[in-house]
Formats: C-alpha cells, structure tokens, sequence
C-alpha cells in the first residue's frame, strides 16, 4: 500500500484532475461484470475491450496503474493484483484530494475476459432518472443512501457535452439559468469535445456537489435528478448539510463495491502486466 499512495500521491499531485480519473477507472471496473481490473485490458486484433466502449473514451489514469504494477512486479513479482491496485489506487486518489480513508481489502484476483459491449448496459447513463438508478444500483446490492453517496463522485472532475446539453433544451424548470447560459457558451465554443466540472471545487473531494444540486446546478440530468425526486432528496440535503455523512456514506457505499461479485482463488490470474492477460503456461 506504501508504494501505490507514494505513486498516487505523486501523480495526483502533479496533476490533480486525476484524481477523478482513477476514482472513474474503479468505479467503471466494478460496474461491468465484476471487479476485476477488465477495464485494463487492452483490445486485441478480432476482440474490442471495455476501454475501448464509447462510455469508456475518456477515462484516465491508465498510465499510474501502468506504473504501480510496474514498480510492484520488480520488488515483488506475481504478487499484487491489478485489481486490487485499482481500488487502491482510487482509494488514495480521493484521499489526496480532501476526502475520506477506508480499508480496501485485497485478495481479488484479475479476469481475463473483457468486451466492449459488456458496458451498453451495465453502466449508469447520464441521462438516467432516480428511480432507474435505484434500480440499476440495487441490482448491484447498493441501497438508495449508497447509491446516493457514490453519486457524490461527482464532486471530482467534468463532463463532456454531449452529457449534457440534452439537459439544456429539455429541462429548464430544473436548471439555474446563469448555469444554463454558461454551458451552453463552453459547448458552442468548444463542440462535443468541451468538458464542464460536476461542481465549483472539482479537485477537491467535499459536499460541494450536493449544494450545487440543490441550487439546480446540477451537471447531468442524472445529477439533478437526485434533488428533483421524492426518493432521493432527503438524502441530498442531508449530505450537503454535513459532509461528515456523506463521506461516512461514501466510505460504505466503496465498501460494498470492493466486494461486487469478487473473483478470487482460481477464478483468476494476478497479470503481469495490467494491460494483457498471461500467457498460458503449457
């Protein structure tokens, strides 16, 4: 663990929009299939991987693990997971950046499969209301505080346009309009490839998030919807009233992600590289 915070804490010092990054990174692995650092993998001739997904194209923070792994395999071969490096990895980064410590347990093992087309449906749209991601979520064994909580991610890094300007010309009643008209001139200037933060302080892991929603600011019409619903909002409000919740929320919610459908034993492989799977041993 010593070695992956000093990697992380470099990095994300260097530059801190990673931290958003790898949180991303984990959040995306656990959510399609299993949490087993599939998102890693690179595509082969014949066999599109899920980093390759139109959701995943622009996730981040390949390069650290690149080099956790690396640093790992000369001290202590065939040891170290990717996927346990992964949620380590993302663990530090939100550490980093302001927000709270949990125990990541290790012991999972790394997949050998991954396909693009496994995300299509395994990963929340940005377009999703409340009770679709209460749904999605709990399919997963999150309840609605956890689901909630996790959302509070979005207190780090951005979202492309494309995310988001359907919300602009569809959902007025429920979006300030100052921050309507600013995201509608980042998009126009800057077409399909300009970004937008989730909120004011988008390096830094805090509540902020949870107050922009409740001045309908929020980013995505998925962020907003957790004000804009009966289900959801008690919750919103709270976590935007004691940030101390919400990262004890948060930490439970990271708990029970580390344990999705865990591979472990001979349901794995530890990787040599994170980027390919071993080569069979006959």
């Amino acid at each position: 663990e010593y070695i992956v915070r000093n990697i992380v804490g470099e990095a994300v010092m260097g530059d801190p929009t990673l931290a958003a990054g790898l949180l991303r990174l984990h959040f995306h692995d656990c959510f399609v299939q299993v949490r087993d650092a599939s998102v890693l993998l690179d595509s082969t001739p014949g066999s599109k991987a899920e980093k390759d997904a139109l959701a995943n194209k622009s996730l981040r923070g390949f390069e650290v693990i690149d080099k956790i792994k690396d640093t790992l395999e000369a001290q202590c071969p065939g040891v170290v997971t990717c996927a346990d490096i992964l949620a380590l990895a993302a663990r530090d980064a939100v550490l980093m950046v302001g927000g709270p410590y949990y125990d990541v347990p290790q012991g999972r093992r790394d997949g050998r499969r991954s396909v693009d087309t496994d995300t299509l449906t395994a990963l929340p749209s940005p377009f999703l209301n409340a009770s679709a991601l209460i749904t999605l979520f709990g399919t997963h064994g999150f309840n609605v505080q956890d689901m909630v909580a996790l959302s509070g991610g979005h207190t780090l890094g951005v979202a492309h346009c494309p995310s988001f300007t359907p919300r602009l010309k569809f959902e007025a009643s429920t979006l300030d309009a100052g921050f309507a008209s600013s995201l509608a001139a980042t998009c126009s200037k800057g077409g399909d490839s300009a970004s937008a933060t989730f909120d004011r302080t988008s390096t830094a892991f805090d509540g902020v998030y949870f107050k922009e929603l409740q001045q309908r600011r929020g980013l995505l019409s998925s962020d907003q919807t957790l004000y804009e619903s009966p289900e959801t909002q008690r919750l919103v409000n709270m976590f935007a009233m004691n940030q101390g919740y919400f990262f004890y929320a948060f930490t439970q919610g990271m708990g029970k992600m580390g344990q999705i459908d865990l591979k472990e034993g001979d349901r794995g492989e530890v990787r040599k590289s994170c980027r390919v799977v071993n080569k069979p041993s006959w």
